[in-house]
């Protein structure tokens, strides 16, 4: 993690997050591209869910580690759950920000405060928020 990191979550919470999201990564389905993501997800009741990514033959139907760790909290936990944090980490020591619909699911399950830490290019983890990511999520105004 780097040194610079000023936000809500304590260095021991990141940690515990990193290790949690190693340990999913090593579950990892990745046999086309043997890139293994794991995810640990801090909810704002405080309770952390993890996910990993399951590659298909057919790449479209992939899903992401970041997908998978939220459809298990809501699986676990109801739809009313808050994301305070993702942790991100890759068993390939590989740059690793979420993508573009990982980000807006982050988004609906979050807020622009979330924080997302994942692999920099040197390996470290790299803290940004998920409004940062995503600065114009799209969200449906309900009545």
């Amino acid at each position: 993690m780097s040194a610079e990191h000023t936000g809500g979550i304590s260095a021991e919470q990141i940690q515990t997050l990193e290790q949690r999201a190693r340990q999913v990564a090593a579950n990892a389905y990745s046999p086309y591209s043997g890139f293994r993501v794991g995810v640990a997800l801090l909810l704002e009741d405080g309770n952390i869910v993890t996910g990993c990514n399951v590659e298909n033959a057919s790449y479209r139907l992939t899903t992401c580690a970041e997908q998978a760790a939220i459809a298990a909290a809501v699986a676990l936990h109801g739809s009313a759950i808050r994301i305070r944090a993702v942790v991100i980490v890759n068993l390939n020591d590989a740059l690793s920000p979420p993508c573009g619909a990982c980000r807006q699911t982050i988004c609906e399950f979050g807020s622009a405060a979330t924080e997302v830490f994942f692999p920099a290019d040197d390996g470290r983890l790299q803290r940004c928020v998920a409004g940062d990511l995503l600065p114009h999520a799209f969200a449906l105004k309900h009545d």
